[in-house]
């Protein structure tokens, strides 16, 4: 202890930045390597695994009821801009087999709109739909909002009382595509062709159902495709969507420094949404939807080859530093979704005889159980990470302002005030320092000495969960009891995260 360097943490439960909104943990399916098929859909399962009238794979909804999950994201992701609705309803028998594009396989359309929304309900969470806006049309878009909403005389819901669903799903959230802007996709669109399509197709679902919650395509966050699509869209959208993904590219510190180009980009994105809402006089609530994030090396896991990570305890240090962002920016970030929800880069691992939770499994528990309540504006002074970051334009604001070192500190934190209760989510980011911590806590703010400490930790950063470990999970969660030293200070170890859970008197 004598060796760990210093830092301080200053907490106030007077500086309240907004309500965490649990929307923030939620999950993302698609049709994508094993994530629907072996993954949550198994009616196959030679070994008792699978429900036998759903197919739903029960070890697999046990896990995920852990996470407390509000919304799940379907069907894609890149799957859905070439995707037919209408295959993947209806009789089994009768549902076509068609190539699938994104990821160069097949879709068997086994698994489709009804059994999603069935197994949102024996999950316990809602559904979230995105709209093909590649090879679909708005006649498409409309038809799937009245299968799935409308109580009307219609065809469409018709066909899916036909179906054997009599009552409306009452699907809330929408998003208007996916990625549009990427090359990649079906397609592909410049920014203010998508702007203005979408912007006739959010008038129309809305003609169909006022009721319904629209998200609009966003890129990072920070790019000119944001800035044009929010100006046209922001008068009729909810929320505005952006996709990052970190890579460590094998480094430690990259992969833990990553999140930081989520902050600043989510600081940009503020400030293009009250541009928009300038520009077009608005004064409704216009937030982000995060609706795709997570640790992903398309080279050590490949999206045509079912991108299936094997995550080891850096990469939950990262997915606690991105989930330490979405806390600190409560009041612009009201979801985020953690791509994906099984096998695909994924916090859990399935096989035909069991599963296993990977090592960001278990950040993701802790935060969606106990980081809930009002965000605190946390202040950390801590030594900062200045090396090589992706993407690069994190490490090159250290060249002109001092925002790099504050979003690259070691010590990450992010503090939520839950009745009497300060609940601190706290990553010790260095692989080579211990931190004695000095906690400091506002002037109104007495704590308990005794604190409980909620710590995921291995000895190696290289350690990782898999089928065959004997003994239990390398990389888990500790509870145990903690204290304050005499001077208000806790040590983190290195490479660690915990949650703390400090008492007021």
């Amino acid at each position: 202890m004598s060796n760990a360097k210093t830092a301080t943490i200053h907490i106030d439960p007077a500086r309240i930045i907004d309500e965490v909104d649990p929307r923030i943990y939620s999950g993302f399916t698609e049709h994508m390597g094993r994530c629907i098929y072996g993954g949550l859909y198994d009616p196959n399962n030679e070994h008792g695994l699978a429900e036998k009238d759903t197919g739903f794979r029960k070890d697999v909804l046990e896990v995920l009821r852990e996470l407390d999950i509000p919304l799940v994201r379907y069907p894609g992701g890149n799957f859905v801009s070439s995707y037919r609705w209408q295959d993947g309803v209806g009789p089994r028998e009768h549902r076509p087999r068609r190539p699938e594009l994104a990821w160069l396989s097949e879709e068997s359309n086994q698994f489709g709109t009804d059994e999603f929304i069935e197994w949102c309900r024996t999950l316990g969470t809602e559904p979230y739909i995105c709209l093909n806006m590649g090879t679909g049309t708005l006649e498409d878009a409309l038809a799937w909002l009245e299968y799935c909403n409308s109580s009307a005389n219609t065809h469409y819901a018709n066909l899916r009382r036909k179906n054997g669903h009599e009552e409306p799903y009452n699907v809330k959230y929408w998003s208007l595509g996916n990625e549009v802007w990427g090359p990649w996709q079906v397609g592909q669109m410049e920014a203010h062709d998508y702007a203005k399509k979408a912007y006739q197709w959010a008038k129309a679902l809305r003609l169909l159902d006022p009721s319904i919650k629209l998200i609009s395509c966003g890129e990072t966050g920070h790019a000119d495709w944001d800035r044009v699509t929010l100006k046209k869209l922001a008068p009729v959208v909810d929320f505005h969507s952006v996709h990052i993904y970190t890579v460590s590219e094998g480094k430690h510190a990259v992969n833990v420094m990553g999140p930081a180009a989520a902050e600043k980009a989510l600081e940009i994105t503020r400030s293009l949404i009250d541009l928009a809402k300038i520009e077009s006089g608005l004064s409704k609530p216009l937030t982000v939807c995060f609706d795709e994030w997570n640790v992903w090396d398309p080279v050590r896991a490949p999206g045509e080859k079912g991108a299936e990570e094997h995550y080891d305890l850096s990469d939950a240090l990262a997915v606690a530093a991105w989930l330490n962002v979405f806390v600190r920016k409560a009041d612009i970030v009201k979801i985020a979704c953690i791509a994906q929800s099984v096998n695909v880069i994924s916090p859990i691992i399935t096989s035909p005889t069991g599963l296993f939770k990977q090592t960001t499994f278990y950040p993701l528990k802790l935060f969606s159980t106990l980081m809930r309540g009002s965000s605190l504006d946390v202040h950390v002074d801590s030594p900062s990470y200045t090396g090589v970051t992706v993407p690069a334009f994190i490490s090159q604001l250290g060249a002109h302002t001092p925002a790099s070192g504050q979003l690259t500190k070691y010590v990450d934190i992010s503090a939520v005030l839950k009745e009497r209760e300060i609940r601190v989510a706290a990553v010790n980011r260095s692989d080579v320092d211990d931190f004695k911590v000095h906690f400091a806590f506002g002037p109104l703010a007495e704590v308990q000495d005794s604190i409980q400490v909620y710590e995921v930790w291995s000895e190696n950063l290289g350690d990782g969960n898999n089928f065959k470990e004997k003994g239990g999970e390398k990389v888990g969660t500790v509870s145990k009891q903690g204290k304050l030293d005499a001077q208000g200070k806790y040590l983190l170890k290195k490479h660690s995260f915990q949650v703390m859970v400090f008492k007021l008197k």
